[in-house]
């Protein structure tokens, strides 16, 4: 398979991981595969939390069928950042424009390597780092206990982990053997200060729940609600303590400059606009089976008009697809007209 002028299929390199492809690798267990991180890196937070439970509904929604014919192989520089930040327990910025894949290397990386479902933290202007961390409703706690004394179930009810609930963040750097994934989404978003905030939470991968701290002595253990579907976790003496460091993907568009702190801490990934190899890869996953009528023409001419526009998003491609095989629109003389209604720019008219 050639990609950007490499043949990557004759040659991976041993100290590839993860290979690029999106496919589930069950095998890939990354606590036998990975060496020991670095002393700067190692962490050694505990008892070991079991992984979340999941399935591959949200990953066949992202990034279509796993089919071995579905998926083009990454360029040589998106599979060599990712291995290095496995290897170096680090996080990975990712830039580029809207629609280039940032977002799904997170689950292209957690479907390949089995490490379960993604975290995800979209970021607004309002985030904070105790948004990702951890919240607690202290209010919801008082009423519960207000009803304590008219319901036999009150006081279980009023118990304090009932009112905490880890963010993604948080969530991520639980003690679990195997690194979660954790997607943060869009950066550029944020207060100018959540990044410096990130700063210590990166490097010491540990953090404090004060609610829970503070009844440490009569609860050393609270068991509270976590960023998962359903899912609980044991916090002690109020203390979260990371095991394996999470794979970190964090995207940006490339509209701000992030303090040099920040940048020393992460690994940084410039994801170019999918080729043509790569956009068939991905029609094929997420239309398998289908026969695409003009799926060639489509994508080529997809290709020319992203370049006239100054990058189009990959699921405007899609978008297109879609109406062309679902047989609920018949192409005729207007094609043309609905295809680049499709296929609009993405700034604002004049801008790139």
């Amino acid at each position: 398979m050639n990609v950007d002028g490499e043949n990557l299929s004759n040659a991976r390199p041993a100290w590839w991981i993860y290979q690029g492809t999106g496919l589930p690798r069950p095998e890939a267990d990354l606590t036998g595969a990975l060496p020991d991180p670095p002393g700067w890196r190692a962490f050694d937070g505990g008892p070991v939390e079991s992984p979340p439970s999941w399935n591959d509904s949200e990953f066949r929604r992202k990034l279509g069928s796993p089919s071995q014919m579905s998926f083009a192989q990454a360029s040589t520089e998106e599979i060599s950042m990712v291995n290095a930040a496995l290897y170096l327990r680090r996080p990975l910025l990712v830039t580029g424009k809207p629609g280039t894949g940032k977002s799904s290397l997170a689950y292209k990386i957690a479907r390949e390597l089995a490490l379960g479902p993604v975290l995800k933290w979209p970021i607004s202007s309002r985030s904070t780092s105790l948004e990702g961390l951890w919240e607690y409703d202290a209010i919801g706690r008082v009423q519960a206990a207000a009803g304590r004394s008219a319901n036999a179930e009150g006081e279980e009810a009023a118990g304090i982990g009932n009112f905490v609930h880890l963010g993604p963040l948080g969530t991520a750097l639980l003690p679990y053997a195997r690194p979660r994934v954790l997607l943060i989404d869009e950066l550029d978003k944020s207060d100018i200060d959540l990044p410096n905030d990130l700063l210590n939470v990166f490097e010491d991968a540990e953090f404090e729940v004060r609610p829970l701290s503070r009844v440490a002595a009569a609860q050393p253990e609270v068991r509270v609600f976590t960023a998962d579907k359903d899912g609980t976790a044991t916090i002690r003496h109020g203390q979260v303590r990371c095991r394996a460091f999470p794979v970190v993907v964090i995207t940006t568009n490339g509209e701000r400059e992030f303090p040099p702190a920040f940048l020393r801490r992460c690994l940084r990934l410039e994801m170019r606009a999918p080729g043509i190899e790569q956009l068939v890869g991905m029609v094929a996953a997420h239309f398998p089976g289908a026969e695409v009528a003009q799926g060639s023409e489509l994508i080529r001419s997809f290709v020319g008009h992203s370049a006239q526009e100054g990058g189009l998003a990959t699921d405007q491609l899609l978008n297109a697809v879609y109406l062309a095989t679902s047989g609920a629109y018949s192409e005729d003389e207007k094609w043309d007209l609905l295809r680049s209604a499709l296929w609009q720019r993405l700034g604002a008219a004049g801008t790139e």
